[in-house]
């Protein structure tokens, strides 16, 4: 039937289901309207469940579409990361997860617009929604994958708590703000100590489970209609019920364990594919002969790319490690907890991707973590005769497709395997497609300003800003010519940083953000009086851009200019950054407050996580202020030995002199 060969296939894949494939995704009825009703009317739902699950699918695909367009405003699901080709190092000071939501809410803005808006500012600037009778809608924000937020050391805790300090903040701050957070399983127990203050009160917490017999039935049978093919003789039946024993470790847990939507949408979509194109009938021979080689096929060839991209294309080892863990002796899986796996060989970041991929389950039973292969053919040696299949090269990318794949590794942290894809997707762009291969050597940029590797940083930004300059695209050269300059003033150069930064303005001359980083290049070049003009003409045309306010509270703080410092910085507030802090105690203590200016100087000190020459200056000020003249001369040789970044030239001899007057 020429009609069935050109009728799409009704089945996603292994992907996520978006709000527009709404009309295809099955199986969730109940879970959509029940999450819908607690998202409306709870100030905080909290959805969890294992990794895999179909959390993403669930919010978009069946509870977004339910919602009242006219009594409601839904925002974009949010994110709490993000891998850009967007140049890292032009964005001033920031907290990474509030920048990846706010990107994710607001697409078109640039990053250097969104990085000084705290979420409760970007959430009051945004025009008010009302319904049919004039009152503002219940504006609904979803926040998803929130897990990326326990990876980490103590910086990425303070950037958390600052997080949620914020979402808490915006929810107090308008009670038609309703929030629904999507979280693993596994991490739940680390949502804890925010939920209090986001929820206000009593919360909602929503599990998700594998899809039900039922709800998997619906899945395989209702995306048919229409196509001119069905199941049938109960064919539907056995798939669902082979699917549940492949989940299922032991068959006495089968009739529980449910359906895993991955499995369910791979062997759906290949036999569809696989099916002649005049077939109207999906029988129980087609289920026993496409099933479970389509699973096969499908993990076959995640465990090739995962280790073209990990292992220079050793599958073996890869196959190896999983059989040596979670082999149970007797060809079948067992579950490993999370603290005892052991990662020799492969690596944490390979463990994430195959969670990501889908190849390992991860839950949480009885308050324990573990991990747990998602199919039990991961576990079996590679049979002779299957080498070649097994091994073959999977199908390349273009250059695109590669920087796109770039893009992810540097959004998880792995630099190698960022750096390793940009460079794939340089030598394998075409040289006339500048714009294309001016978004890889940016790409390649971050990777370098993420290595600390400012050279190599610059040279790639400096080659994507001429490819974009030939393209004729200017205002993206504005943001690399940016990075290029506090790059610059990182290594020390400000009258480089300077000129870099005036090009820039050039290009961009409606970006405050680049003023405002002139004015900081200024400053370090000895020159606090043309910063504080800078900043001065920023605020006249932007009253109350809070990253100018700061710099010149900041600026002027340290010029002696205490009130008019306190009244930049007090506009500021809340003052999160440890330099403002100090900068703040500075202008306290000038004004002989001093008790509250040394509790505020130690707060800064304790939260900065870098040696950073003006803050411990600035601390130092504070200590002489006081009196206390050893901690003032001990603070003051921190900040001449400091490097990141270090002091000025013209407060480095202010140091020197605080020294020496011991």
């Amino acid at each position: 039937m020429n009609a069935q060969q050109a009728t799409p296939a009704p089945y996603r894949g292994v992907r996520v289901f978006r709000a527009e494939d709404h009309h295809r995704f099955f199986g969730r009825d109940e879970e959509s309207h029940e999450i819908r009703k607690l998202w409306q009317t709870q100030r905080l739902t909290v959805l969890y469940g294992a990794s895999g699950i179909g959390k993403t699918s669930l919010i978009q695909a069946g509870v977004m579409p339910l919602r009242s367009p006219s009594r409601t405003d839904v925002l974009p699901l949010g994110q709490v990361s993000y891998g850009s080709a967007f140049p890292q190092a032009a964005l001033p000071p920031h907290n990474p997860y509030v920048l990846a939501l706010l990107m994710s809410w607001s697409p078109p803005v640039p990053p250097t617009r969104l990085a000084g808006l705290t979420i409760p500012a970007f959430l009051r600037a945004r025009p008010v929604k009302r319904d049919a009778y004039g009152d503002p809608a219940l504006t609904l924000v979803a926040v998803d994958q929130v897990e990326e937020l326990f990876d980490g050391g103590r910086r990425n805790r303070l950037y958390r708590d600052w997080f949620f300090a914020q979402l808490a903040e915006a929810l107090r701050a308008d009670p038609g703000l309703r929030l629904l957070l999507s979280i693993r399983g596994d991490r739940l127990t680390g949502l804890l100590p925010y939920e209090r203050e986001l929820a206000g009160g009593p919360l909602e917490r929503f599990p998700l489970e594998a899809l039900s017999f039922d709800g998997a039935l619906e899945a395989v049978n209702r995306p048919l209609q229409g196509t001119g093919r069905a199941f049938t003789g109960g064919s539907a039946d056995l798939l669902v019920r082979d699917l549940v024993k492949i989940r299922a470790r032991t068959s006495a847990v089968a009739e529980r364990a449910g359906v895993e939507p991955v499995h369910l949408q791979v062997v759906c979509e290949a036999m569809w594919n696989a099916l002649p194109p005049r077939a109207t009938e999906i029988t129980k021979s087609d289920v026993q002969l496409f099933a479970d080689k389509a699973l096969a096929h499908h993990y076959d060839r995640e465990i090739r790319e995962i280790a073209a991209e990990r292992f220079d294309g050793d599958g073996r080892r890869l196959r190896t490690w999983l059989r040596l863990t979670f082999g149970d002796g007797a060809g079948g899986r067992q579950p490993v907890r999370h603290s005892s796996i052991k990662t020799a060989g492969i690596g944490r970041t390979v463990i994430a991707l195959l969670v990501k991929r889908h190849l390992l389950r991860v839950d949480q039973r009885l308050g324990v973590s573990s991990y747990e292969p998602a199919y039990d053919r991961l576990l079996q040696p590679v049979k002779h005769g299957d080498e070649q299949h097994v091994d073959e090269p999977p199908a390349r990318l273009g250059a695109e497709g590669l920087l796109h794949e770039a893009e992810d590794a540097l959004r998880e942290g792995d630099l190698l395997l960022a750096a390793r894809l940009g460079e794939e997707a340089l030598a394998g762009s075409e040289e006339h497609d500048l714009r294309l291969r001016a978004q890889i050597e940016s790409l390649l940029g971050n990777v370098a300003h993420e290595h600390d590797d400012l050279d190599d940083a610059i040279t790639h930004y400096s080659a994507a800003a001429r490819s974009f300059e030939t393209a004729g695209a200017v205002a993206a050269v504005g943001p690399l010519l940016t990075a290029i300059g506090r790059l610059r003033l990182a290594q020390g150069s400000p009258a480089k940083a300077v000129k870099e930064l005036h090009a820039a303005m050039v290009r961009v001359p409606a970006d405050l953000t680049i003023q405002t980083e002139l004015a900081w290049a200024l400053w370090h070049g000895g020159h606090p009086d043309a910063a504080v003009g800078v900043l001065n003409d920023v605020l006249d045309r932007e009253g109350d851009n809070t990253d100018a306010l700061l710099s010149r509270g900041q600026i002027l703080a340290g010029m002696g200019q205490a009130r008019a410092a306190l009244r930049d910085l007090d506009r500021a507030r809340p003052l999160r950054w440890p330099f403002a802090k100090v900068a703040h105690a500075l202008a306290l203590a000038q004004t002989d407050s001093m008790k509250e200016a040394q509790q505020e100087m130690v707060e800064a000190l304790a939260e900065s996580v870098d040696h950073h020459g003006p803050l411990l200056l600035y601390a130092a000020r504070v200590e002489q202020l006081a009196g206390k003249t050893n901690s003032a001369v001990e603070l003051a040789k921190q900040a001449i030995d400091a490097k990141t970044p270090k002091l000025p030239a013209h407060m480095a001899e202010d140091a020197r002199r605080l020294v020496g007057a011991r």
